[in-house]
C-alpha cells in the first residue's frame, strides 16, 4: 500500500529536530515540505514545497485539501513519500488531519517537538493547571465562541488575521492584555505584552507568530467575523465583486442608505413585524461598509478594525460628559461641546464651509451651508427675514416667467427653494424630513382619489381638474390623509 511518512521540523531551532526525523528524511528520497518558510526547512534537501498552493488557492481549506490530494497522488506514483511540516504533525496541522481521514494510502506519523513547549517556557505557565485552550487563528470566531480565556491562538501569521480576531468580540475592553509570541526559541525571540486594540499594529506578524490571551471580560462572538469572512470570500471568488472599486460602489451605498430611511419611515410601534425590513436594510447598508473595508484591506491600506477603532475613539473623545468629567445640562450643551471638539480635531479646516459634504441631498446641503454661514453671523435675526425673502423670491420667479427666460426662471426657482430651507431652519424643522412627509401625504391622497374614482366606475384620466379637485377635498377629510 502506498505510504506517506509525516515528520515535524519542530518550533524553529534545528537542534530540536529529532534523530528519528532526520533518519526518516535521509531514507526517503521523494520529499515534500508544506512550506519552505521555516528555519529548519533546510534539513529536508531536494524537497518540493507547497508554497505555490498558498498563492493560488481561494481559501485555506482549499490549500489543505489540495496538498493532501497531491501527496496522495505522489505516494501512488512513488510508493513512499516524506511530508515535513513545521512544529509537530499532531498539533494544528490541518493537512495531516486530511491525510489521516482518508484510506487510500498508509500514514506513518513521527513524533516531534511542537512550538508549545517553548511557549509554556516563555509564558512561565503550566497549560494543564491554567486550562489553556489551543485555537487555530483562521477559525477563531467559531472555535472560541463563548470562551473567555485562557487561549493560545496559533496560525496568526499576518496582521489581518490578528485584525479578524480583534473584530470577533462585539464589545471588548480595549485594555485587555494579550501577549504576542514572535520567533519563540530563535535568537530574535520576542515576547510582547500589548492590548486588545493594539495587537494588530504592534509588530509584523509572520508564520512564527502566536497570540496568548490570558482572559477576556467579554466572550467571543461570531457573527461579525463570519460577516467579514463572507465579504472577503465574495471579493476573492465572485466576478462581480472582484470588479468593484470604492468609486463604483458609491451608487449602491447611496441606494442602500435611502432604503434604510424608507424602512425607518415604515416602522410602526404597534407592529413588531415592521422591524424585519429595517433589519434587512441595515444589514445591506452594513455590507456596503464591510465591502469598502475588504477592498482597502486587499490594497493594504486599512481594515474594518481601523474603521471601528477610529469611530470608537472619535465618539469617546466627543462625549467628555460621558467618558470624562465635563458637566452638561442639556442636549444643546452636548452639541456645543461636540462642535468645539470637532473644530479642535479639524484645525486644518479654516474656511467657513470646509468639511461640508457637497454630495449630500440638496435640501440637506442647503441647510448645512446656511448653518455654517449663521455661525459667523451671516443670518437673519428672526423668522420675519426669511419669510419676507420667500415672498421676494416668488415674485422674482413670476418676473422671470413673464420674460420667458428659462435660465433665469431656473435660477429663481433655486433661490426660492433655498429661501424655503432658510424658513425651515429658523423653525428648527429638517427640510428633508418635511418634504418627504409632504410627498408621502400627497401620494396617499392621490391613491385615495384613484380609489374613489374607481368606486364611481370612472378613471382619473377621464376626469377634468374640477372633478378631481372635488374628490381631493373629500379625501382631505380622512384622518389618515
Amino acid at each position: 500500500m502506498p505510504r506517506i511518512i509525516v515528520v515535524g521540523l519542530g518550533p524553529g531551532n534545528p537542534n530540536l529536530v529529532t534523530r528519528d526525523t532526520i533518519t526518516a528524511i535521509e531514507s526517503t528520497p521523494h520529499r515534500y515540505l508544506r512550506t519552505a518558510q521555516h528555519p529548519s526547512a533546510h534539513l529536508v534537501p531536494n524537497a518540493s514545497t507547497f508554497d505555490h498552493v498558498y498563492d493560488n488557492a481561494a481559501s485555506f481549506d482549499d490549500v489543505y485539501s489540495t496538498i493532501a490530494q497531491e501527496l496522495i497522488a505522489a505516494a501512488h506514483t512513488h510508493g513512499s513519500v516524506l511530508y515535513a511540516v513545521p512544529g509537530s504533525p499532531l498539533i494544528l496541522e490541518r493537512t495531516v488531519a486530511h491525510l489521516r481521514a482518508q484510506h487510500h494510502v498508509e500514514i506513518e506519523l513521527h513524533s516531534a517537538v511542537s512550538f508549545l513547549d517553548d511557549v509554556w517556557r516563555v509564558l512561565n505557565v503550566d497549560p494543564v493547571e491554567v486550562g489553556i485552550r489551543l485555537i487555530d487563528g483562521h477559525m477563531f470566531a467559531e472555535a472560541a465562541a463563548g470562551e473567555s480565556g485562557a487561549m493560545l491562538v496559533a496560525h496568526t501569521h499576518a496582521n489581518w488575521v490578528l485584525s479578524d480576531i480583534k473584530l470577533s468580540i462585539d464589545d471588548p475592553d480595549p485594555a485587555t492584555e494579550v501577549v504576542l509570541l514572535h520567533h519563540i526559541g530563535l535568537p530574535d525571540e520576542q515576547v510582547v505584552r500589548t492590548t486588545w486594540f493594539e495587537m494588530d499594529r504592534t509588530l509584523d506578524a509572520d508564520h512564527l507568530t502566536s497570540l496568548y490571551i490570558p482572559s477576556l471580560g467579554t466572550p467571543v462572538a461570531t457573527e461579525m467575523v463570519k460577516f467579514h469572512k463572507l465579504a472577503r470570500t465574495l471579493r476573492d471568488q465572485c466576478p462581480w465583486d472582484m470588479e468593484q472599486t470604492h468609486h463604483t460602489l458609491v451608487r449602491y451605498l447611496i441606494e442602500e442608505t435611502y432604503e434604510v430611511v424608507d424602512a425607518i419611515s415604515n416602522l410602526r410601534a404597534d407592529n413588531p413585524d415592521t422591524d424585519t425590513d429595517l433589519i434587512e436594510e441595515l444589514g445591506d447598508l452594513l455590507y456596503q461598509i464591510e465591502f469598502h473595508a475588504a477592498i482597502a484591506e486587499e490594497e493594504g491600506r486599512f481594515t474594518m478594525a481601523d474603521v471601528t477603532r477610529t469611530v470608537h475613539d472619535k465618539l469617546v473623545s466627543r462625549h467628555p460628559h460621558v467618558f470624562g468629567d465635563v458637566v452638561v445640562n442639556s442636549s444643546a450643551d452636548v452639541e456645543s461641546n461636540w462642535e468645539a471638539i470637532k473644530k479642535n480635531e479639524k484645525a486644518h479646516r479654516t474656511g467657513i464651509f470646509d468639511g461640508v459634504v457637497e454630495a449630500a441631498p440638496s435640501l440637506s446641503f442647503a441647510a448645512k451651508v446656511q448653518q455654517r454661514a449663521a455661525r459667523v453671523g451671516f443670518d437673519w435675526p428672526s423668522l420675519e427675514g426669511p419669510m419676507a425673502k420667500l415672498s421676494e423670491e416668488l415674485n422674482e420667479i413670476n418676473e422671470a416667467v413673464a420674460l420667458s427666460d428659462p435660465e433665469a426662471t431656473m435660477t429663481e426657482v433655486g433661490d426660492l427653494l433655498f429661501a424655503m430651507v432658510n424658513v425651515a431652519r429658523h423653525l428648527d424643522i429638517d427640510p428633508e424630513s418635511a418634504l418627504r412627509g409632504a410627498i408621502h401625504k400627497f401620494r396617499r391622497r392621490v391613491e385615495a382619489v384613484e380609489t374613489l374614482a374607481t368606486e364611481q366606475g370612472r378613471s382619473m384620466k377621464s376626469m377634468d381638474l374640477s372633478e378631481l379637485d372635488a374628490l381631493w377635498e373629500v379625501v382631505k377629510q380622512y384622518p389618515t390623509h
